[in-house]
């Protein structure tokens, strides 16, 4: 599955495709099927509003637990916002969904690496 993200020009938030409108919960943004042509087009109607939104792109999705969630640890960080307690930022009414997307098991993966700094 896919969805589409993007960050709005106007507040630099994280936002996500639904019905083309840009949306700032993940729990309602549009998916699609890997290979569906809507997704294409989706993603050529975003990019096509450079005035709202800057490199609106697809992301894979895996789904765990019943739950659809972003398959890379960085979309999982811009999926649940500036903070990822229940009660704070845009995801705060999110609920049951925004938890299961905390605890999404084993499912992503690390698209860079990572330094670690030894303390002396």
């Amino acid at each position: 599955m896919k969805a589409l993200t993007a960050n709005r020009l106007s507040d630099g938030e994280v936002v996500f495709w639904n019905g083309g409108l840009w949306i700032e919960r993940f729990a309602d943004a549009e998916l699609w099927a890997d290979n569906d042509p809507a997704a294409t087009q989706a993603e050529a109607e975003g990019r096509a509003q450079p005035t709202v939104v800057i490199d609106a792109y697809l992301i894979d999705l895996v789904e765990s637990e019943g739950v659809w969630a972003p398959l890379s640890y960085r979309e999982r960080i811009r999926a649940l916002g500036p903070t990822n307690h229940l009660g704070h930022g845009k995801q705060a009414e999110g609920g049951a969904m925004i938890e299961a997307l905390q605890h999404a098991s084993g499912a992503a993966r690390s698209t860079g690496r990572v330094n670690l700094i030894k303390r002396k």
